[in-house]
């Protein structure tokens, strides 16, 4: 969590800070960045970063959740665009996330984050879907889901899917950088656990 000295910097040195870390950890991993080429980038003292950081990787992860919080706006908006329906928010906002990333930096970034995983970063990208679970309470995402087209009864068990939904989500997402799979591969996998959850694992008797 960056120091309150962070927040109280003017607008415009803050955002060349974020920019510079950005920057840093879309070309490299967290363990290979380098605080130097942060403090060079953004025109400011070593000194000063540890004014506003404890260590680089306090700073990654500010970066990190500041990405997730950003994406979760997009889910949201995904699945008011789809009218509640989970399975075609969460496949949009997967194809969005992938494909229509803005530029190199930021795909790297999730890139490297994919292909290095801790615990803390799998908790993070998993609170891309599950945030609004987790701050405001089951009761207003369930506002936004069409319950009519699911098979559940209570929102116990929406908090249940929601989190099936993420860890397969979060899992692809990994899958897409580790296999070195193509856009279209990971699209079409993705699709197919959907299509799977969606009908059910088990036939009826």
């Amino acid at each position: 969590m960056p120091k309150a000295t962070f927040f109280n910097l003017p607008e415009k040195k803050r955002h060349s800070l974020i920019k510079a870390m950005e920057l840093e950890f879309s070309r490299v991993p967290v363990f290979e960045a380098s605080i130097a080429n942060i403090v060079k980038t953004a025109g400011i003292s070593r000194g000063s970063f540890y004014q506003y950081f404890e260590d680089k990787e306090d700073a990654y992860y500010y970066i990190l959740q500041e990405q997730a919080n950003r994406r979760n706006k997009q889910f949201i908006e995904q699945l008011a665009k789809h009218e509640g329906n989970l399975f075609e928010a969460i496949t949009a906002f997967y194809y969005e996330l992938l494909i229509e990333l803005p530029d190199d930096k930021e795909y790297n970034f999730f890139r490297n984050a994919l292909l290095n995983v801790t615990h803390q970063i799998e908790n993070i990208f998993i609170e891309i879907i599950e945030s609004n679970v987790k701050r405001d309470g089951i009761k207003e995402i369930s506002r936004l889901i069409n319950k009519d087209i699911l098979n559940i009864e209570s929102d116990k068990e929406l908090t249940h899917l929601i989190h099936i939904i993420s860890a397969v989500a979060f899992r692809n997402f990994v899958e897409k950088f580790t296999k070195e799979l193509s856009d279209d591969e990971a699209i079409e996998r993705f699709k197919v656990e959907m299509k799977l959850l969606k009908k059910g694992l088990a036939k009826t008797t």
